[in-house]
């Protein structure tokens, strides 16, 4: 039995077939918008075993959650602040005021101590001036993954009323941040809650290591937590007639079909729409890389997309040719094997000229395109690797002469500074939230302690899947950049075929843009983007 070895985000190990790995980490590395990239040995079909992607070893380092503090060690997060702000969109100006607070958490599994404060949860609030009743203004509620992942992503580069440049080719991470208004904010139409779990952000555990494990780093209590935030936050906020979205990226994309269906049937508050942002949404649509065509099947496509944008040829059309060929000749072709002796030349001749790849490369490895050997071998020769977020963003590979991948993501080496300082800056100063509390963009120690368990094996496609039928006019759309090698479309378009027809079939679309993992940080994509929440957000 071949093995190889997958650098790869969890939700990306799970939808493209890697499912008997998930209990067999070698190492992990944090997913800015998602899961954990996983260092792992699995059945794959190719012989490789890749230790690139495992990150430089985190040294032990105190807790800036509180997990391994008690609790009257910590001081006190300052009461919630808020400050008046202006966004300028098309000539328009809109007053909005921005606040940062907190959403306490109690303990609600254990009978015993049924009063006991567990952790703090910070959420960061943008509220439209001049609105009398809220059942007029929508609001949205926005979350990213991880898990260990804040919100800063969804925040300052998505929907927020700010942004700042990151996740693009040549970002230096020492170059000053600038907040500047966001063409592609969602606070037109609708206001914006911005939620950090448990360990990331300024949010944090205020009980032991043990008892933050079984609160928050599991797949279900977390749901279950977050959810509740979200109904404090509207009770606190008088906010409960008012029409309610939620946004989840990445791992967030898992939370959002679940967090939607445990509101809508256990806490008794309905969602009117969901966006799904290059999701981790069905594990289970991957199979065994020897037998099954489906890991193939989900990243070729996109590998395809960034051969056809370096060569300036990338459209819907274009695309819709490579979905299609991806569904019909390239499944038979590769289960046919050596039932047909024509199959395996024709695949290869095929995938070469889809990819762009050597023809060489390509042969040897059956047309089935491995993603950490592509992101190596298409920047060869200029001594480049490629991000399996946006493989066209690219950044000179450390190790050139290494067997094996040992560098970080080029995009998750250069993201991590600007969003920070961003937020920090922008917390602290310009809201005057003032904390001398560590903020944690990116948790390496919240995914360290994460329970991976069978819920999370499962994902969140039958919790989707309840929600839209117990609700006629809940929508979703679930969006993906073309280029993501993290969360690749295909496995979203081939989950929601699968999905019985409930109505109307414009109630859960998958829309796809040029980009990566974090489309949105084009303009043209964002502004795509827009127009179909914009579309959802009319019809419901």
């Amino acid at each position: 039995m071949k093995t190889v070895s997958v650098p790869y985000n969890l939700e990306c190990v799970l939808q493209t077939g890697h499912l008997p790995t998930l209990r067999r980490f070698a190492a992990t590395l944090i997913l800015p918008l998602g899961l954990c990239l996983v260092v792992t040995r699995c059945t794959f079909g190719q012989d490789r075993t890749t230790p690139e992607h495992s990150p430089t070893p985190v040294p032990p380092r105190a807790s800036s959650s509180g997990t391994d503090a008690k609790t009257d060690s910590l001081l006190p997060l300052p009461a919630d602040a808020s400050v008046p702000q202006t966004v300028t969109l098309n000539g328009n100006t809109l007053h909005y005021t921005a606040t940062v607070g907190v959403i306490p958490v109690y303990n609600r599994t254990d009978p015993n101590k049924p009063e006991m404060k567990t952790g703090e949860v910070v959420v960061t609030s943008y509220v439209l001036n001049g609105v009398k009743e809220a059942a007029d203004r929508p609001v949205t509620f926005a979350m990213n993954g991880g898990p260990g992942a804040s919100s800063v992503y969804l925040n300052f580069g998505a929907i927020g009323p700010k942004r700042v440049p990151f996740a693009e080719q040549g970002d230096s991470p020492s170059d000053p941040t600038q907040l500047m208004d966001n063409p592609g904010t969602w606070l037109p139409f609708s206001d914006l809650v911005f939620i950090d779990p448990i360990g990331t952000g300024f949010s944090r555990s205020l009980v032991s290591i043990p008892e933050t494990k079984k609160f928050f780093y599991s797949t279900t209590p977390d749901v279950e937590y977050l959810s509740r935030v979200i109904y404090d936050w509207l009770v606190k906020n008088s906010r409960l007639q008012s029409r309610k979205y939620l946004i989840g990226e990445s791992y967030g994309g898992y939370r959002g079909p679940r967090v939607t269906h445990y509101l809508q049937s256990q806490l008794g508050i309905a969602m009117n729409g969901v966006v799904l942002v290059s999701p981790y949404l069905n594990p289970w649509i991957g199979g065994n890389g020897e037998i099954s065509p489906l890991p193939w099947m989900m990243t070729l496509p996109s590998i395809t997309a960034a051969h056809l944008e370096r060569e300036h040829q990338l459209t819907p059309a274009r695309m819709a040719e490579v979905i299609a060929y991806t569904r019909s000749q390239y499944v038979t072709d590769l289960l046919a094997g050596r039932s047909d002796p024509e199959a395996t030349p024709r695949m290869i001749k095929k995938v070469t000229e889809l990819t762009g790849l050597d023809p060489a490369f390509v042969k040897h490895s059956g047309g089935r395109i491995e993603t950490n050997a592509y992101l190596r071998e298409v920047y060869r020769e200029k001594n480049e690797i490629g991000s399996v977020y946006d493989s066209n963003v690219t950044a000179p590979d450390p190790f050139p002469f290494s067997p094996d991948r040992r560098s970080s993501d080029p995009i998750l080496e250069a993201i991590i500074a600007p969003t920070t300082t961003a937020m920090v800056d922008w917390i602290t100063r310009v809201v005057g939230w003032k904390t001398t509390a560590r903020y944690n963009a990116l948790s390496y120690e919240v995914n360290e302690q994460w329970d991976r368990d069978r819920a999370l094996e499962r994902g969140s496609t039958a919790d989707l899947r309840q929600a839209v039928a117990a609700d006629p006019k809940l929508r979703v759309v679930i969006a993906h950049g073309w280029d993501d090698l993290s969360c690749p479309f295909m496995g979203s378009i081939l989950t929601v075929d699968e999905m019985p027809l409930m109505g109307d079939p414009q109630r859960v679309t998958v829309r796809e843009y040029p980009g990566g993992h974090m489309f949105y940080t084009r303009p043209g994509s964002q502004s795509l983007f827009l127009k179909d929440v914009e579309t959802m957000f009319a019809a419901h």
